[in-house]
């Protein structure tokens, strides 16, 4: 399972949440969760992708199609 920030949330799922932050004094992140299998990876495939990341700045995931 792979879980990442919710990018498409509908309007009144959005106002609700912003409604329960003002109420709470918080800021609150909505994730949405996948299932997902890691792939698996050679010693050279994870060291290009560390290589990336690092470059990028980002945190990056393999996972199986």
């Amino acid at each position: 399972m792979l879980c990442s920030l919710s990018t498409k949330i509908k309007p009144e799922t959005l106002h609700a949440i912003q409604s329960l932050e003002k109420e709470l004094g918080k800021t609150l992140l909505a994730f949405s969760c996948h299932d997902l299998k890691p792939a698996e990876l050679k010693h050279e495939e994870l060291a290009r992708i560390k290589e990336m990341e690092n470059k990028l700045g980002l945190s990056l995931v393999a996972v199986r199609r």
